[in-house]
Order: structure tokens, then C-alpha cells, then sequence
């Protein structure tokens, strides 16, 4: 990423496309179900024990309430209806889930169980890996799953948190709905989703979805816009056979807003700090542009004896011209991690115009039934193979302050230099073929067992744009995981679960470093947990408990002092542990509906060299959270319906020795809807006010390439919308 990085950054990650296959979709002469065994996303706000079910978990259209595994669905349409704007609205509703360098105008970033998610390899669209380095619109999405935990059972290589699954919209029924909102300062949306069948006996489907926002958020001087046009169809071939194919296409302009810091060695006040001031508003500002264009297609087809043969293919292109004008350090006062006791800092100019990243996807598997010895296995099979590619131009990525700056935001810079100092960029490829086997083992009508495997055999090599500093290597490794569950009267789980994940990466291939740009050991993350849920009508709660364990890389130097260019050496250095407490809870009664989760973490660095962070939490992780959702429909006035929510987030590490933390804060929304039925038309209008005591606090506070940011807490602001259903 292009955030939050020293004039020496870090290069990123590319690929390469794997060759296209749609020929192994032809040859398995159809594949799907009819309508009746199409899985489609529950229309609920959250799932937290499990009334519905998760692709993402990997077991398919097992219901959560079932499955040894904790998960989140979040419904899109209630994300849009409850002020939401996209993937960042997941941290409202999921005590598990909060933000991690969450900037406005760039890509969003979680923190799942107290570890940063990849975006690289921890985003997954309808169960497929993507490359999460972009804007992810909704539009076209019927819901969000996040598998929480060591997600090796779902992905070759992963941060150990969890994975984020985006689930599309497909064509249903009849389909009409459009809409606009509005969003202070002067945001406005507009979007709508159409579907149709149509044909002999509905064998065709397609669904389109369309949208348009102009951003002015109420961050200073971040105007930009966004818009996206998706198409779904599918074809039922005959009784046992479903085609399923669409494209979407999406473009977001819009300045990124850099976080704030430390003022020397002073915790500022989020009180004395103006939440809408922007620090990358200078005159040469230019936006950041992400584009994307994605196309999949879907083959089903329901075999003999309860078996179903599935082959997807999808590609991913991404465009994106990455640019910033970053504020890092204060040179003034020898702080480079931090801004300089007068609230001023140094301003670096960043441009990457141009990058292209190409995912290229295969999977074809299997599930069914089969009886063995007295016992019941449900069987899934299969292999997928990846190919992502990255292709960049050189970047201004300068070493040479342009200018000082001001948290006021009133500084202005009035002329860049001539030489924004132009280096070589990062190309990078990677290749990934693997195997899985899931399987659910039916020991009895109360106990199960679920076994899973996964084989991964990955390559990746990167060379600089002037043809330096070439690296390949390739790793192979194998991740299980193993499960059991007791069934507890009519609607309760008891079970335990163990897992293994994997990190793959290289040392920095930057100056400075002895082993820049060489493969680093794999790294593998393990899990246990132990937990008991429940799902019932009205009723549904979850407690667990979960312990990860994930070796740490860290950079030592030495000699530096005597040769800059050659001191400094990435190893493996301790690791970090994160224990924790989950607990959720759901219960409807006639108008009320309430849903709550919470979160104990006790995350620490265990065995590391260094004892001013041995034994000392991560930064920028909270150790308590609690979200809670709650909508009540009034009886004396059919179709109005009030909502409040309430999200808390507790204190959080500035720097990694602990010596400075941020208080914790709460938050608290608002809002109410009212649905009028004209004949066959609905009108559904929202309101609704976002943080409504106007909390002043610092919201996150990641620690990113050795600089410490700050982020506040977004200020009061309203939304309306007007949704219609035709």
C-alpha cells in the first residue's frame, strides 16, 4: 500500500495471469441446480450464532447454528439502509471486527480477532479469491461473510484473523427497486437493481444493478465520485443444470485523507483536533483512482445419489493510480515516526499511476453424501488454481521534503519540485495450485465430527521496473483442520476446533536491508477453540473462547552506524498470541429486535529479543468491544420502524512499547424508516444521525512502516434516503 510510509517504502506485491480455462467448465457439460438449490444469502442484518448459512466457512448451505465455526452475514441492503458506506460499515455491527489504517478515499483495511487482515489474500468474492487492494463496492452484493479465525481450511495463505467473503446478487424473481440518498455534507447516491425471468418455465434470469455517487463527505477538500454497473444472468439448462455468469465494472476518484500523530512526545487531545480538517489538501492535490472490472462464470450440475459438480472461473482487473501527499515525521526535531512538537511535519509527495493487477481464478470440486462403516460423510473435493499479476510504472516515491506542513490544515505548499524523484517500481507474479478435502463425519444424531485438508503449492517472483533486484522462490506446504460438536437438545452446539494457517512472504526489498527481497521462512499461525451456540426463532446466543498463536517477523539492525546501505536484517522474532472471549446474542419479541456481540482479547508479543515490546499488546488493537443493534417497529403506526446502535471500542497502543495508548470510546447512531404501500408500490424512507452526541475521540491508532497515525472518530453527521419498490 501507498500509505503511511517513509521515503524508502516498502514495494508491493504483483502477479501474473494464469492461461484461461474455460474449456474445463465446458468439458463438465453443466453444472448446477435448479432454482429450489440455488443457496442465496439470508436477508438478515447479522447472524452472529448462526440462523443462516456462510459459504465462506466451507461447508456449503450447512446451517452456522450447525457448524463449529464462528461467522458473520451481514445483509448489504441493511449496511445501505443503516447509513453504511461500504466495507467499512462491517465494523458496526461485529464486536470482532474494527478498523485497521482505515483511511477515507482508499482501501479498507480490518482488524479480525486483533490481526490485520491482507488484502492481498484475506478477501474472497463468492468464495474465489480477489485482490482486496481496491474499492469493493455493494451495489451488486447481497451480503458480506467473515469467517472469524485461522481461515487455512479456506485459503492457502492468509493473515490468521479471518477471511471477508463478498457474495453476489443473483437473478431471483421479479425485481424492481431504485433509490437515492444523501449523505452531510453534500454526498448523494443513486442506484437501482433490476431482475426479470423470463423464458420457457423461467429458464433465464438477469439482474442489473446500477449506481452513482457524487462524495463530498465531511472531511475537508475530499470531493470525488464513484459509480458501477453490474449484470448477473443465469440459465437453468434443464431440471439438474444452472449456468450462472456476470460482469461488473466499478470506478472510484477521491483524494485519501492521511491520519494525524503524535505531537513529540505528546498524545494530542481529540478534543482540540477538528475531525473535518484534511492534511493532503494541497494544490497539487490528486485524487486516488480505483477501477475494477470483474467477470465470473458458475457451472452447477446435481449428479446421482445427493452429489453436486461445481467449476467457477472468474478474472479480477484492477487499475489504480495511487497517489498521496503524505505527511511523515518531523526531520526538525530528529522524529521520523511521529510530527514535531508544534504541530507541524514533513510533506513527501507519492505518485504510482498506472498499476495493473489481473486475478485469474479456477475451481472445480465436488460435494455429496456417502455411507461408510455405519458412519455419514458429507464430501467436498476439489482444486483451485490462482494466477495474480502485478504491472507498475516507475513511481515518484520522493526522498526529499517537499514542504512542512500543519495539522490546522493552513499551510499551503505553492510549487512541487521539478524532480519529484523518480524510482524503479516493484513487478511481482505468483502462482497457486491447491487441493482441499472437507468432510463431515456423522458419528450419530449428536455428534460430529468435521475433518478438512489443504494442500498448497505456490511461486512467486518479483523484479524492479529497470530489470534489478529479481527474486523467485516457491513453497509448498499443508494445512489442516479438525473439529467436533455434541448437539445439546433441540437447538444447541457444543464443540471444539484446532487449526493451522499460513504466511508466506520476503525480506523488504529495500536499501538497507542485508537480505532485501530473499524468501523468509513460512510462517504458520494455529488456532484452537471452544465454544457453545444456539439458534432458535426467537432466541439466539453464542459464547466462545479462542487462542492464536502466529510467529512474528522483525527487523534487526546492526552496524548501522558504519555502513547505512547494509544494516538491517528481517527474522523471525517472537510471536504474537491473541486470546480471546466472544459472545453474541440475537433475540426478536413481536417488534423488537436486538442483537449484540462483544469481545475480551488479551493479545501480547510472547519471546521476542526485544524486552521494550516483550510481553506488551500489538498497537492499534482494542482489548474490549461491544457493538449492539436494536430496531423496534411501532404498532400504532404500521411500516415505521425506529433504530439505535451503539458500537464501543476500548483502549488502544500508539507505540509498540506501550508507553502511549488512546482512551477508549462509544458512539452512538441513530436512525428510523417508514414504509407506505401505494397499490403495488413501496416507499421506503430513511433518516438518520451517525456518532449523535458527537463523540470527539481517536477512533484507531495503527502503527504503520515505524510511523504512528491517528485517526478520529468521524463528528456528528445526518443521512436520508429514499428507497422504491416497484
Amino acid at each position: 500500500m501507498a500509505h503511511a510510509f517513509p521515503p524508502n517504502r516498502p514495494q508491493r506485491l504483483a502477479l501474473r495471469p494464469a492461461c484461461a480455462a474455460a474449456a474445463a467448465l465446458c468439458a463438465l457439460h453443466a453444472g448446477a441446480q435448479t432454482a429450489g438449490d440455488t443457496a442465496q444469502l439470508d436477508p438478515i442484518t447479522i447472524v452472529a450464532p448462526g440462523a443462516g448459512s456462510a459459504g465462506v466457512t466451507g461447508f456449503g448451505d450447512a446451517p452456522l447454528a450447525r457448524s463449529p465455526v464462528q461467522a458473520s452475514v451481514v445483509d448489504a441492503a441493511r449496511i445501505r439502509d443503516g447509513g453504511g458506506v461500504g466495507l467499512t460499515a462491517l465494523t458496526r455491527y461485529d464486536a470482532s471486527i474494527s478498523d485497521a489504517y482505515d483511511a477515507d478515499g482508499y482501501w479498507t483495511t480490518f482488524n479480525i480477532r486483533g490481526y490485520a487482515t491482507d488484502n492481498r489474500y484475506n478477501f474472497l468474492r463468492d468464495g474465489l479469491p480477489i485482490n482486496g487492494e481496491t474499492s469493493l463496492p455493494l451495489d451488486n452484493k447481497s451480503g458480506v461473510e467473515v469467517l472469524k479465525g485461522t481461515s487455512g481450511i479456506q485459503a492457502g495463505t492468509s493473515a490468521p484473523g479471518g477471511l471477508v467473503n463478498l457474495v453476489v446478487k443473483r437473478p431471483e424473481g421479479t425485481q424492481r427497486s431504485v433509490g437515492i440518498g444523501w449523505h452531510q455534507n453534500g454526498s448523494i447516491a443513486a442506484w437501482a437493481d433490476i431482475g426479470q425471468r423470463f423464458g420457457a418455465g423461467d429458464a433465464f434470469g438477469l439482474r442489473l444493478n446500477v449506481a452513482v455517487e457524487r462524495l463530498d463527505p465531511v472531511v475537508r477538500d475530499d470531493r470525488g465520485h464513484r459509480n458501477l454497473v453490474a449484470l448477473a444472468g443465469d440459465w437453468r439448462l434443464d431440471a439438474d443444470t444452472l449456468l450462472e455468469a456476470e460482469l461488473e465494472s466499478s470506478r472510484q476518484s477521491q483524494p485519501s485523507v492521511p491520519g494525524f500523530s503524535l505531537l513529540g512526545n505528546q498524545l494530542p487531545s481529540a478534543a482540540s483536533i477538528d475531525p473535518r480538517i484534511n492534511l493532503n489538501n494541497q494544490p497539487w492535490t490528486l485524487p486516488v483512482v480505483l477501477a475494477g472490472h470483474t467477470g465470473s462464470l458458475r457451472l452447477q450440475r446435481r449428479l446421482a445419489g445427493d452429489w453436486k459438480l461445481v467449476a467457477q472461473l472468474m478474472q479480477q482487473r484492477l487499475r489504480s493510480d495511487d497517489r498521496l501527499d503524505y505527511s511523515f515525521g518531523c526531520s526538525a526535531e530528529g522524529n521520523y515516526d511521529r510530527y514535531c512538537s508544534d504541530g507541524s511535519f514533513d510533506y513527501y509527495e507519492y505518485r504510482s499511476d498506472g498499476e495493473r493487477r489481473i486475478t485469474t481464478d479456477i475451481d472445480i470440486h465436488a460435494q455429496g453424501r456417502v455411507a461408510t462403516g455405519g458412519l455419514r460423510h458429507e464430501l467436498t473435493f476439489g482444486a483451485l488454481t490462482t494466477r495474480f499479476r502485478l504491472r507498475t510504472q516507475p513511481q515518484a516515491d520522493s526522498s526529499v521534503i517537499v514542504g512542512q506542513g500543519n495539522v490546522n490544515g493552513l499551510v499551503m505548499i505553492p510549487a512541487l519540485p521539478a524532480n519529484l524523484g523518480w524510482v524503479p517500481n516493484s513487478d511481482r507474479t505468483e502462482r497457486s495450485n491447491e487441493l482441499y478435502l472437507r468432510d463431515h463425519v456423522r458419528v450419530s444424531n449428536a455428534l460430529g465430527l468435521w475433518l478438512g485438508l489443504r494442500h498448497s503449492a505456490i511461486g512467486r517472483d518479483s523484479v524492479q521496473t529497470d530489470g534489478s533486484q529479481a527474486t523467485s522462490y516457491t513453497q509448498g506446504f499443508t494445512t489442516p483442520w479438525l473439529a467436533a460438536g455434541w448437539r445439546v437438545g433441540a437447538t444447541a452446539l457444543l464443540y471444539a476446533s484446532w487449526g493451522e494457517g499460513i504466511q508466506s512472504t520476503v525480506a523488504p526489498n529495500r536499501p538497507g536491508y542485508i537480505n532485501a527481497g530473499r524468501p523468509l521462512p513460512a510462517i504458520e499461525s494455529r488456532q484452537t477453540e471452544i465454544g457453545i451456540k444456539s439458534a432458535g426463532s426467537e432466541l439466539g446466543w453464542s459464547v466462545n473462547a479462542f487462542d492464536i498463536r502466529q510467529p512474528q517477523f522483525d527487523d534487526v539492525s546492526s552496524g548501522c552506524d558504519v555502513d547505512p546501505n547494509a544494516c538491517i536484517t528481517t527474522r523471525l522474532d517472537g510471536t504474537q498470541r491473541n486470546r480471546g472471549l466472544e459472545a453474541s446474542l440475537r433475540w426478536r419479541a413481536d417488534a423488537l429486535t436486538l442483537q449484540a456481540s462483544a469481545m475480551l482479547l488479551r493479545a501480547t508479543i510472547e519471546g521476542n529479543s526485544n524486552p521494550a515490546i516483550n510481553g506488551k499488546r500489538p498497537t492499534n488493537v482494542p482489548a474490549r468491544t461491544l457493538k449492539f443493534n436494536a430496531d423496534y417497529a411501532i404498532g400504532a403506526w404500521p411500516g415505521l420502524k425506529l433504530q439505535a446502535a451503539m458500537a464501543f471500542e476500548g483502549e488502544r497502543m500508539v507505540l509498540p512499547d506501550n508507553s502511549v495508548s488512546v482512551p477508549g470510546w462509544s458512539r452512538w447512531d441513530l436512525g428510523a424508516s417508514y414504509a407506505l404501500r401505494s397499490g403495488a408500490t413501496t416507499y421506503i424512507w430513511s433518516a438518520g444521525i451517525d456518532n449523535a452526541t458527537d463523540r470527539r475521540a481517536w477512533r484507531e491508532s495503527p502503527y504503520e512502516y515505524q510511523h504512528v497515525y491517528l485517526f478520529p472518530l468521524a463528528p456528528r453527521t445526518w443521512r436520508l434516503a429514499l428507497r422504491v419498490n416497484l
